[in-house]
């Protein structure tokens, strides 16, 4: 496993668009997000295409990579994070030289939703550690949250530790306003075991994205799931998976497409974030998906976690080694960068 280096105060974060670009009623909000960092002591280094939203992307999809590459090859940037995902970034995979990528000293990028198309095959195709957390945009409020701030503590440290959060809850409803917290965290947030509420402790390589773009490289050249399992099954495997726009019915489908391809070989746990924009199918819940899906593999399920879309959200490490234990409700996940 390839890990970036660490990042250091007076690093460049590069700020890209290769799936949905900004419209302009974010761009306090981007701008906010902007200072947030640099008040971090980093600088921000930012793309054209980044304020630019037509039919669903930034730019065409040969301007969309060419600028993510950009970034990558230059040496002064130390991580790239996105402003947020979008619907196409699938349309640069077979523009971006992965061979190339590969060979490239390693460089951090993070961001979740859509931008698992991008971060899933960089780990499973260069071996390269990326994260599945936040996105760039988060971070334009009145202050850069915990949850996000964590986004650069693993990307900071060889070994982090976070905690389930107290409280989970939405994006503010006036996230225009960059006076304003991204958040409104008032729900008691209480991760659940497919089965029992008691000690639950696993380990594994973290692996894991968006469920719902990561099954569209399903039997693809961009998705070679089984020889990186291969690669490290001696260490199992952390699944953590959560949805975007998908329902029960949905969720247990695409779980079962995944299970049927091998792809939960060697797995020690999974762990499934709060599913955002769901709904039940008649009487068929997300539950019922999830034991459908999960429950014949024998091993830890836990689910409702602080994953993905609804905040707020840990900062995963795929590729990284991670310890996870649960109970009564909350968790906490150890992550090492082991090779």
């Amino acid at each position: 496993m390839k890990y970036p280096r660490l990042l250091q105060k007076g690093d460049a974060i590069g700020v890209c668009a290769p799936s949905a670009g900004v419209s302009e009623d974010l761009f306090p909000r981007l701008n906010r997000a902007i200072s947030n960092v640099q008040a971090l002591g980093d600088t921000v280094v930012e793309t054209k295409a980044v304020r630019s939203r037509i039919k669903c992307a930034s730019a065409d999809p040969e301007t969309r990579a060419a600028e993510f590459m950009s970034l990558y090859e230059n040496p002064e940037i130390a991580a790239i994070i996105p402003p947020w995902g979008g619907e196409f970034l699938m349309e640069l995979l077979p523009l971006l030289d992965f061979d190339k990528l590969a060979a490239l000293p390693p460089k951090w990028i993070c961001g979740y939703s859509d931008l698992t198309t991008l971060t899933f095959p960089l780990t499973l195709l260069c071996g390269i550690a990326t994260v599945h957390g936040s996105d760039f945009i988060n971070m334009g409020g009145a202050k850069i949250a915990e949850s996000d701030l964590q986004a650069f503590s693993v990307m900071e440290s060889a070994e982090t530790v976070q905690h389930s959060a107290p409280f989970c809850g939405s994006f503010t409803s006036e996230f225009t306003d960059p006076s304003k917290d991204t958040y409104c965290l008032s729900q008691k947030n209480l991760w659940k075991a497919l089965r029992g509420e008691g000690h639950t402790a696993f380990s594994g390589r973290m692996l894991g994205g968006c469920m719902d773009t990561i099954c569209k490289l399903l039997g693809t050249r961009f998705a070679p799931v089984s020889s990186f399992l291969e690669v490290y099954k001696q260490d199992g495997f952390i699944w953590t998976l959560e949805s975007c726009e998908m329902t029960a019915a949905e969720i247990y489908r695409t779980l079962w497409q995944m299970r049927e391809c091998g792809w939960f070989r060697y797995c020690s746990g999974i762990i499934y974030g709060r599913p955002a924009e769901y709904s039940d199918t008649r009487d068929f819940t997300l539950t019922d998906a999830l034991e459908r899906g999960l429950g014949g593999l024998g091993v830890p399920v836990i689910y409702d976690a602080d994953i993905g879309h609804i905040p707020p959200l840990l900062q995963v490490v795929n590729g990284a080694h991670g310890v996870v234990e649960f109970e009564d409700g909350s968790a906490v996940i150890r992550q090492s960068l082991k090779r």
